[in-house]
């Protein structure tokens, strides 16, 4: 008979690591992908804490006023410097987001090359890929125009960029995040902002079919999602209700799991375990000045709660960045979480690795 764990089973979270002036971008098993400016690293995160050996994979030569300003904390901090969610294909082709383009690096090379500038925008919130070595992508803009937004894809390992799909004018602002579902073999969509621009949809690879699933309402207005072998878990991101985590199971079922203190738009799986951080940015409703770690066994939902927690550091966000805690997309098949706090006090830029229930 298999016990029922208790609520401090699914917190316990012992910190291994901790590397200031890194941040976590992605898993590739147990391979943890980071970066360090625009210089991207690799190490296997095996039986910590013993050293981690971190190897140069390769780099990104920027601008030469971005070569100055990463190497100062705040000012990388002021103009976004660095690379921006990582995607791979199994050819060992990988695809990043610098400040205004896509990047590329074929297997075996070691500079990325820009392969497609951005003109809307600065850069998308997440890329993704799935089987068949296809990468995806969508535009993120201001967009107060309301005009027609494109989804972006690659079908010759990220070399070049189509589009796929095209929002039509006044249909949404922008789109938030596109997740691969390898349980569906489908691709959600989450798009925002207000009203019927809130929009969590189901498309196929190719985007000839592409289905509305939650619409509507601030509670669909979401970046943050993880696909389980049950369903979608997925957190609301808006400034302007409480925020809630969710769970869409598999026959089309939604449930609120558990409120969280602020908008979230970074999460990721270790083991069974699903964790959501939220940020810390200004709102009359999200008033918590913290940023925080929520976690539960997807097996066990309704045992959700904060783990950790970080306050929001003196410089203002305007300038400096909200105060959040980034989670590295990728598949993770290590008993480690990899967190990267920023805008925060004492662990600004600073990745922290934590062994996931211990014993």
């Amino acid at each position: 008979m298999t016990s029922t764990p208790t609520l401090n089973d699914v917190r316990k979270l012992l910190l291994c690591a901790r590397v200031p002036r890194l941040r976590a971008l992605a898993w590739e098993g147990e391979t943890l992908y980071a970066s360090r400016g625009y210089q991207l690293l690799r190490a296997p995160i095996v039986d910590l804490p013993r050293e981690i050996k971190w190897q140069p994979v390769g780099e990104f030569r920027p601008s030469w006023n971005r070569k100055l300003s990463v190497l100062n904390r705040l000012t990388a901090r002021l103009f976004r410097d660095g690379f921006h969610g990582l995607a791979f294909v199994p050819s060992g082709t990988i695809v990043t987001a610098v400040p205004g383009a896509i990047a590329t690096m074929k297997a075996n090379e070691t500079k990325f090359r820009r392969t497609f500038t951005i003109v809307r925008g600065s850069r998308p919130l997440h890329i993704t890929a799935v089987p068949g070595g296809r990468f995806f992508w969508g535009e993120y803009f201001d967009n107060a125009a309301r005009d027609e937004v494109h989804i972006y894809g690659s079908a010759d390992g990220g070399m070049s960029w189509d589009v796929a799909y095209t929002f039509p004018k006044r249909a949404i602002r922008h789109v938030h995040n596109i997740v691969h579902d390898p349980w569906q073999d489908c691709l959600w969509v989450l798009t925002g902002d207000y009203g019927d621009e809130c929009r969590i949809l189901r498309a196929s690879y190719d985007f000839t079919s592409l289905e509305v699933v939650l619409q509507g309402k601030q509670q669909a207005r979401a970046v943050a999602a993880v696909p389980t072998e049950d369903g979608l878990y997925f957190a609301s991101d808006t400034p302007l209700e409480q925020n809630y985590i969710y769970h869409l199971g598999r026959d089309g079922t939604l449930s609120c799991l558990a409120p969280v203190s602020g908008s979230s738009i970074y999460s990721c799986r270790v083991g069974s375990q699903v964790f959501f951080s939220t940020m810390v940015e200004p709102s009359d409703i999200n008033r918590d000045p913290m940023v925080r770690l929520y976690g539960a066994t997807a097996k066990y939902p309704q045992r959700w709660g904060p783990l950790l927690s970080w306050r929001k550091d003196r410089w203002p966000m305007k300038f400096f960045q909200y105060g959040n805690a980034f989670l590295p997309d990728g598949i993770n098949r290590t008993q480690y979480l990899a967190v990267t706090t920023v805008a925060v006090e004492s662990d600004d830029m600073v990745t922290s690795i934590y062994s996931v229930n211990p014993q």
